[in-house]
């Protein structure tokens, strides 16, 4: 039996589509194994949005040869899509295999022999306009489920949509069947994801509805929406959330800059006082609300007076914690042609500034929890004989490792916060199965 290995840079789309490439192996009689083991084909879906892009990929691909110097090595995803001929050019890659291309693999591996030159197979990216469904499996407690790819939008630093091709959606009634599916296999959470997702059309069909629908779906008792922009975000979809049976009280909510001007220079579609309405919304009908924020530093023309508007905007919201990304230049963008280039190192202090501030909203955010009692659904992974879970509010807690926990939501009081930002807990009251479990 020939052997596959996975390795997943990037965001929870990459992570949806990884489990659902690893299911045509398996289904096609390949056996996976861990990356770090010997394998005969490594698949790496590599991601545009993180720095030094290239960079990491070469580590990644030396990982792969240092685990069997044979293996046949093959780059999917974003980066492969954008910059397909630099990946091939990478010592120990074999075939690079782009948007459309990397949901066949399987067909372009009848001979995965090392190859002295790789094979690239990427399309125009106007060609990338069908949906094909994903979702994680088998490697976490939370199934990420894939509603949307591609985008529309033409934010100024975005190679997304270079990468992805436009906004598509799965048809309303394929994500309800692919609902029913995960919760027959025992899976408590699913995370909605997608490039845009907010975005969801399919047949007059649009984001709200699919969440209306899926609250109905049995078996499945947390639904969770991954990252939504902020014009997307209706106060419809807000009002809805709040009284879900199912819909958790968290967002993460895209704003990028609390400057408009630097917003403006972004082509984002919204200005910061539609973001402080929808934050205000969201805290008036969810005072436990969990609230992340993206935002980025060191855009061109950003001044010291641009960040400080950003940086005071986010101290006085009522937000939880922040994704803080330093801009870097990439090509075939509008933002790299723009003056006011920012110093690297003016970018980082700027970063650091911004990090500080994410962790002091986060620590805030979880004492004004502590002492009272939550749900948390128990994970598998476990060190130094500790495990983790969350709360349905996103409150990140650990206790000590109990097999019989994973994947139960179980009862518990939140007591203090370590220094890592995790939450100590006392279990309160196991769900049948657990009581069950534990006493074997």
């Amino acid at each position: 039996m020939q052997t596959v290995s996975f390795h997943t840079l990037g965001c929870k789309l990459n992570f949806s589509e990884t489990s659902t490439i690893a299911r045509s192996f398996r289904d096609a009689g390949w056996q996976r194994v861990e990356f770090t083991e010997a394998a005969d084909v490594a698949v790496i879906n590599t991601c545009s949005v993180t720095e030094n892009a290239d960079r990491e990929c070469r580590t990644i691909v030396h990982r792969a040869l240092a685990a069997n110097p044979e293996a046949f090595v093959v780059i999917v995803g974003c980066y492969a899509q954008l910059k397909p001929d630099a990946i091939a050019n990478i010592p120990g890659v074999d075939l690079v295999l782009g948007a459309t291309e990397k949901f066949n693999i399987i067909a372009y591996l009848e001979n995965v022999e090392k190859r002295n030159i790789a094979k690239v197979m990427a399309c125009e990216i106007a060609d990338a306009n069908s949906f094909i469904s994903s979702h994680s499996a088998d490697d976490r407690t939370r199934v990420f489920l894939k509603v949307q790819d591609g985008c529309d939008y033409s934010c100024s630093f975005c190679t997304i949509p270079l990468a992805r091709g436009s906004s598509r959606s799965d048809s309303l009634q394929n994500v309800i069947a692919q609902a029913n599916q995960i919760a027959s296999t025992g899976a408590k959470e699913i995370v909605l994801t997608g490039v845009n997702l907010g975005d969801f059309k399919n047949n007059g069909s649009l984001f709200y509805d699919l969440i209306r629908e899926l609250d109905q779906v049995e078996g499945i008792e947390r639904f969770r929406i991954s990252s939504i922009e902020p014009n997307l975000l209706t106060n419809e979809i807000i009002s809805f959330v709040a009284q879900s049976k199912k819909f958790v009280p968290h967002f993460h909510i895209p704003l990028q800059s609390g400057s408009d001007k630097i917003l403006k220079l972004m082509r984002r579609r919204y200005l910061r006082q539609l973001y402080a309405d929808r934050v205000a919304t969201i805290k008036t009908l969810m005072p436990n609300c969990c609230i992340g924020v993206d935002v980025i530093v060191g855009f061109p023309g950003e001044t010291e007076e641009d960040f400080l508007e950003t940086y005071n905007f986010l101290n006085e919201l009522d937000i939880s914690y922040l994704h803080v990304f330093t801009y870097s230049e990439r090509d075939n963008t509008l933002a790299i042609t723009l003056p006011g280039v920012v110093p690297i190192n003016e970018r980082k202090k700027r970063n650091k500034m911004l990090r500080i501030l994410s962790d002091k909203k986060l620590r805030n955010f979880y004492q004004q929890h502590v002492g009272k009692t939550y749900k948390v659904l128990f994970e598998a992974d476990h060190k130094n004989g500790m495990m983790h879970g969350f709360t349905e509010n996103y409150i990140k807690v650990k206790t000590a490792y109990d097999p019989s926990l994973i994947n139960q939501i179980i009862n518990v009081k939140l007591n203090e916060i370590d220094d890592d930002l995790n939450v100590t807990v006392t279990i309160l009251e196991r769900t049948a199965a657990a009581k069950f479990a534990h006493q074997f």
